[in-house]
């Protein structure tokens, strides 16, 4: 068998060939390229699967790394089941985002000598190479090394169009606030560190009672670990507070925007606390606020989305809700639901990111719904995968996220039932729900918007293409030419090419089908339909944990009312949708619904006021002691140069006296 590293590899290799020589090779030899690397690395994972994953993990070294005194890492790859899926996610979705790429990218008319798209492709391969690493390490600090690298891809990648102002700006914000996270990471691993004497997954899930060990004022070992590394999840998977990066990671390409959201980057926080959830079972505190921050995001995220005109503002206000939902899972301990979750959403979100890029390449950059509409005649494909992922997010069962939310909200429920049992957990299921109605509510209203009635679109002077780069500004491109070249009506909007459509038509399959891997946990329901579930099994086997608990079946209540919820909520939001087409539902309350605001006016605020004192302090106290050292030197120095004076006698009389002196004392004591 291949070994494991070719995943990581064959990536990078890519990103080397296309970053050299890219700029030099003709379109769409680079997207080719990349493309092929990344497909690759999906056939070397699919073969490990086929292969047969086996129950227990396998380790295989790559080289050492260091070793410094008791510290010692080793560069290895672990393959067991939770990395297999993920890696079969990151490799097999983006690829088909790579593929999808090679269209969508070829009319940026600011690449006026093609170097943009080589260097688009080498940043998209980098950024599948970051985050395998991420997946197939086998201890924590191989793990930082790829949790690092897909930030620095990302800031890369939103920023691509660095020319307009809220691309810059959503780049650094996007690598800032992720940084805050990754902070709570790095102090997590210290302290993992500091009480286990190793960051090996291994070693550290075998030493519990050294980690709950050391306390922290009311807060035990493990406690406080948890803690911080779920800090380090929220800031990569957008939780609150720290979920305000990705709704502006929209600025970049549409791509980037579906490999962020769908399979890569947002779900790294997820697997890190799924990877991780020995220490999460043996501290139920920090599981009950992690189920808490999940449910409130999901909720908040969702009432957002409701309040947005922008397509893609709604996808990603949906992603953050859906992440929501996964850190419900992790927080009710239902570990291979939460990871179930990351596949089914990889499918239909994928779709609906590339599917609303097709919508924007058709419109030539348009991406308010209000100005939408009617567009089902004339991009057949698009709508017909855009319906069926947007089904699938909304929950209606058959497709792909009734199973997987229905099991998160039924497990959420099942954490809060038992004798010892904490009642909130019962508390954030009801907020499951409610969120679950609201996710099928705009869901359908943003199909309905987009896709049917008649069409609103009124060509405007700033109608042009996204890859124009000046929809935001309404500049001319470097072409010189203005949007009036770009006028369109829907009568003339057309579907997008099959290299476009080709992967929307898969992405759609799977989020139709995906769902079924995993059937409900219900009495009665044969135990070989929870495939999904069962080939997880032995990574989460929680007997191995002193004190865990089973995961408990769904309850057949919650599972009918999902069902109604899933359809009800779409059919709702179709009608309003066509009946608000021209306004967003609860848009009067964008700005009340917003962090950023809040952020703006408390800790950016607090942040500009501290920055002014410490600049004050700089330059009045330290640079005052410096300065005034500087001069003692300075003027003590101009005095010792006076008796420098090249005269022998000087210099004679001066020993003379320097004896005396020393004679005297002599003669003195």
């Amino acid at each position: 068998m291949l070994p494991l590293w070719l995943i990581i590899a064959l990536p990078l290799l890519g990103f080397i060939i296309t970053g050299l020589i890219g700029a030099k090779l003709p379109k769409p030899l680079p997207g080719v390229i990349a493309s092929l690397a990344v497909g690759a690395a999906f056939i070397i994972a699919l073969l490990h699967v086929l292969d047969g994953v086996p129950e227990k993990a396998e380790s295989q070294l790559v080289y050492q790394w260091m070793a410094v005194g008791n510290f010692k890492v080793d560069v290895s790859l672990l393959l067991d089941r939770l990395s297999a899926v993920m890696i079969l996610i990151i490799t097999g979705i983006g690829f088909l985002i790579h593929v999808y790429s090679i269209g969508y990218m070829a009319h940026d008319h600011n690449d006026l000598e093609g170097t943009r798209y080589a260097r688009f492709f080498s940043y998209l391969n980098l950024f599948i190479a970051f985050m395998t690493l991420l997946v197939l390490a086998d201890n924590y600090l191989v793990m930082f090394v790829g949790w690092e690298g897909v930030g620095l891809c990302s800031y890369f990648l939103i920023g691509f169009w660095f020319e307009r102002e809220d691309a810059a700006e959503a780049s650094k914000k996007a690598f800032i606030v992720n940084r805050i996270g990754d902070f709570g990471f790095l102090l997590g691993m210290a302290l993992i560190f500091l009480a286990a004497g190793s960051l090996n997954y291994k070693e550290v899930f075998t030493n519990l009672e050294a980690l709950d060990a050391g306390t922290v004022g009311a807060l035990g070992g493990l406690t406080l670990i948890t803690l911080l590394l779920a800090l380090g999840a929220a800031g990569k998977s957008a939780q609150i507070p720290l979920y305000t990066w990705l709704p502006d990671a929209m600025a970049g390409p549409t791509p980037v925007s579906a490999l962020i959201h769908a399979a890569t980057m947002v779900t790294a926080g997820v697997y890190m606390c799924a990877r991780s959830w020995p220490l999460f079972e043996a501290a139920p505190q920090t599981k009950l606020i992690i189920c808490g921050i999940g449910a409130l995001t999901a909720l908040f995220a969702g009432l957002t989305a409701l309040a947005h005109t922008d397509i893609k503002k709604v996808l990603a206000y949906s992603t953050v809700s859906q992440l929501g939902f996964m850190f419900m899972a992790v927080g009710a301990g239902a570990y291979a639901i939460a990871i179930f979750h990351v596949f089914t959403h990889a499918f239909f979100k994928a779709c609906l990111f590339l599917g609303a890029g097709s919508v924007i390449h058709a419109l030539h950059g348009e991406q308010d719904m209000r100005k939408m509409g009617g567009l089902a005649k004339s991009m057949k494909t698009t709508n017909l995968t855009f319906m069926l992922s947007g089904l699938a997010l909304a929950g209606a069962v058959p497709f792909a996220g009734f199973f997987s939310k229905d099991e998160i909200i039924g497990s959420v429920f099942a954490a809060g039932q038992g004798e010892h049992a904490n009642s909130l957990y019962t508390i954030f299921s009801i907020v499951g729900l409610i969120t679950a109605l609201i996710t099928a509510i705009y869901t359908g209203r943003q199909y309905a918007q987009v896709f049917l009635g008649e069409s609103r679109f009124v060509p405007t002077p700033h109608t042009v293409d996204d890859h124009d780069h000046s929809h935001e500004t309404g500049e001319g491109d470097e072409h010189g030419h203005h949007a009036e070249n770009h006028h369109t009506s829907h009568e003339d909007a057309h579907e997008s090419p099959a290299v476009m459509t080709l992967p929307l038509i898969i992405l759609a399959i799977g989020a139709v089908f995906a769902g079924f891997l995993g059937f409900p946990h219900l009495s009665g329901v044969p135990e070989s339909l929870h495939g999904f579930t069962n080939f997880l099994e032995p990574v989460f086997a929680r007997e191995e944990v002193p004190g865990a608990h089973a995961e408990h079946s769904a309850n057949l209540v919650l599972l009918l009312i999902g069902m109604v919820i899933g359809w009800g909520g779409w059919i709702y939001g179709r009608g309003l949708g066509l009946k608000q087409a021209k306004r967003a539902f609860l848009q009067e309350n964008t700005h009340a619904l917003s962090l950023d605001k809040l952020y703006e006016r408390t800790v950016v605020k607090l942040g500009f006021a501290l920055s002014i004192a410490l600049r004050w302090i700089d330059e009045n106290i330290v640079d005052g002691i410096v300065n005034g050292l500087g001069l003692l030197v300075s003027q003590s120095a101009a005095s010792l140069r006076l008796t420098q004076t090249a005269y022998v006698r000087n210099y004679a009389l001066v020993m003379a006296i320097g004896g005396a002196m020393i004679l005297a004392y002599f003669w003195s004591s």
